[in-house]
């Protein structure tokens, strides 16, 4: 495979290239690769998934276009011999990000104005959710009646039919179906959801910094969505950094209502984790959904 995927580099940038395997990123081969344009990091998959890559690349190139959070640049996305590669930039990263400089520029990436959607719900394109397809056709409006269409049909009751396929237990169906009904209860607060474009899967593990302390993000799966559902994320595996909320409430803003409507944003992920790899999962997103319908 190393030598596959330096001939491609070679072809495609310019040799010639060393690649030393770094095992699996997820769902992908990856690799570090040096050489005249390097070194760049690698991520390799089979010619017939190459869309994964494509919408990888996409979401960090409309993250950068934002000029708030660091993501690393793409040096190129394409398919040679049978395999799809994404090559990009290569950051030396420290495993955690200062909180203040990641909550003041989340909130600068979810304050700014989405390039696109003109205030609906969604993304040019599907991407990835780990290996599972993340449906992200638009809303047919925007405000709260367009986000609630979206986060229930392309979220939550998208997973229910990709777990129901799967052979998910009929009583989670059944919840999840419970929860989408309730949905306006959520926002009875008075929270009108903003498009924000997010990062769509920010968690610990994919969100670093530089050796200067610039926060850097990664493994996106970006779309325009209430800015809620990532913080939730954030907050889904553990803690944000110290320093972030202030920073993040100083920028962005938070409203009063979000600690009510968090695990609502959490039972999406928690159900794609049951659709990956079922065990505890299942069992934790129906204990959630049954919470969501007598809160």
């Amino acid at each position: 495979m190393d030598c596959r995927v330096a001939a491609a580099l070679a072809a495609r940038l310019g040799g010639p290239w060393h690649v030393r395997t770094l095992g699996a990123s997820g769902f992908t081969a990856t690799g570090r690769a040096d050489g005249a344009g390097g070194p760049l990091f690698v991520k390799t998959l089979p010619a017939a998934e190459a869309d994964t890559l494509a919408a990888e690349a996409d979401g960090l190139q409309a993250l950068a276009a934002t000029a708030t959070l660091r993501v690393p640049a793409v040096a190129g996305c394409w398919i040679d011999d049978g395999l799809a590669l994404l090559a990009l930039e290569w950051l030396e990263l420290r495993a955690s990000a200062d909180g203040a400089r990641l909550g003041a520029a989340l909130g600068a990436l979810h304050a700014a104005a989405p390039a696109e959607g003109d205030g609906r719900f969604g993304w040019r394109r599907n991407n990835r959710l780990g290996s599972t397809v993340q449906r992200n056709a638009w809303s047919s409006a925007g405000g709260l009646d367009g986000w609630i269409e979206f986060f229930g049909q392309r979220r939550l009751m998208a997973m229910h039919q990709a777990l129901a396929t799967a052979g998910a237990p009929a009583a989670l169906g059944h919840a999840v179906e419970a929860v989408v009904a309730a949905l306006p209860r959520f926002f009875d607060d008075g929270h009108l959801p903003r498009a924000s474009l997010i990062h769509g899967d920010l968690w610990s593990g994919n969100h670093g910094a530089l050796a200067d302390g610039t926060p850097v993000v990664y493994d996106p799966a970006v779309s325009v969505s209430d800015a809620e559902a990532e913080l939730a994320m954030l907050e889904l595996f553990g803690s944000p950094p110290p320093g972030f909320w202030p920073a993040y409430r100083a920028t962005a803003g938070l409203a009063q209502g979000y600690e009510r409507r968090r695990p609502l944003y959490q039972l999406y992920h928690l159900l794609n984790h049951a659709l990956l790899f079922g065990g505890g999962y299942v069992a934790q997103s129906l204990a959630v959904a049954e919470r969501l319908q007598r809160a």
